[in-house]
């Protein structure tokens, strides 16, 4: 795999090199050259990878946009300053334990680049709890000119920069969104467009040091039945591991971020856990290489309590790779309205954080009960068209 970027790290070669090979036939030098190529960081892929998918443990995602944080922030009445914002993920980082369930947080560029309200970079809080920090490098979904009003995902042009840059200030991992909505067909077009930028961005990412989750998220929107969605989820994975494998991404230095395998959210017919974890199972049997070390699932608009249960039966038998969670709203919930922008709410809130994070690890290993679960925890996160 070609680096488009310079590796820095001074005991490799800054640039492809030039050396002189005596000809057969005159003494004139023969120029040949190498690239030098993601190889450079392929211990540490994988030693990023396993870490992060260590037993009981999942990943927090916190990589909301300032707009999308803004929308969270005005839910419990707080204007989206920089201040709110720092304040509120200064309560997710900091909750005192947080690294004995998470072993990853996938931060946005501010948080990466900010620090706490007391002055501590939030990238060396996380570190201190033993979480591996993360970052979200695509730039948003746009419309995707000849389909049936679907989008694809921008962020390539100048990522390998970026990814550099991210590598220096502490990121070891990094987070690529699109989608494919299953209303509006998929077209072979979207699926295909969905695919390239996934592998193309995982590759440009490993050449810099950073694990990329790859995270084709196929939407809730719809009526259609879980039938249908599996068999569009196997279309996706199909396409997008043909694209990896052309890009020549090292799947052991990969994470998967995919959507469970459940109805539409307009369907009338619901499925339970059971039926959840047969469908999702069956399908990463079918199109999941077990070199992939972590299947971090996304909730995509579940509760937070069924994207537990879900996630619980699925861990109800073994598989070849570690099957956990990459939650957002389905960790953080409750927590955001425990806080309210409330100081002396707080460690309230990082309690309710910590009970939700402990209940995911136990699910991770398949003891999780459901017991004990509040109201708030069960209410459905799912909002149509939902966007970072």
């Amino acid at each position: 795999m070609a680096s488009a970027t310079l590796l820095k790290s001074s005991f490799l070669p800054k640039k492809s090199e030039w050396f002189g090979a005596k000809g057969a036939s005159n003494s004139q030098p023969l120029a040949v050259s190498f690239t030098v190529r993601a190889g450079a960081y392929s211990d540490e892929l994988v030693k990023t990878a396993k870490s992060i998918a260590s037993p009981g443990k999942g990943i927090m995602a916190m990589d909301e946009s300032n707009a999308t944080c803004g929308k969270r922030l005005a839910s419990i009445g707080l204007e989206n300053t920089e201040a709110n914002r720092q304040a509120y993920r200064t309560l997710l980082v900091s909750a005192p334990g947080l690294g004995q369930y998470i072993s990853g947080a996938i931060l946005f560029e501010e948080t990466l680049y900010q620090s706490t309200v007391d002055g501590t970079k939030m990238v060396d809080v996380l570190t201190g709890q033993g979480i591996m920090p993360g970052i979200k490098v695509d730039k948003g979904l746009v419309p995707l000119a000849g389909s049936n009003d679907e989008s694809w995902c921008q962020g390539l042009d100048g990522l390998a920069s970026r990814c550099a840059a991210y590598y220096q200030q502490g990121a070891r991992f990094a987070k690529w969104r699109t989608v494919v909505s299953i209303p509006n067909g998929p077209s072979a077009l979207a699926v295909k467009e969905a695919a390239w930028g996934l592998a193309r961005y995982a590759a440009i990412a490993q050449d810099n040091g950073l694990v990329p989750i790859v995270e084709p998220e196929i939407l809730l929107d719809g009526e259609h039945g879980i039938d249908r969605t599996f068999e569009v989820a196997q279309k996706v994975w199909a396409e997008v591991f043909f694209y990896l494998a052309e890009n020549n991404v090292m799947f052991e230095g990969i994470l998967l971020k995919p959507s469970m395998v459940t109805p539409g959210a307009e369907c009338k017919e619901r499925a339970t856990p059971e039926q959840v974890s047969e469908y999702t199972l069956k399908l990463l049997h079918r199109r999941i290489p077990p070199a992939v070390p972590g299947i971090m699932f996304l909730s995509g608009g579940q509760s937070e309590v069924e994207a537990t249960l879900n996630l619980n039966a699925m861990n109800q038998s073994p598989t070849p790779w570690h099957v956990s969670f990459s939650y957002a709203r389905a960790l953080q919930n409750t927590c955001l309205k425990t806080w309210g922008g409330v100081p002396e709410n707080v460690k309230a809130a990082q309690d309710v954080l910590l009970t939700r994070a402990k209940a995911n690890s136990l699910a991770q290993l398949g003891k999780y009960t459901g017991e004990g679960e509040s109201e708030e925890s069960k209410q459905g996160l799912y909002a149509k068209n939902y966007s970072y």
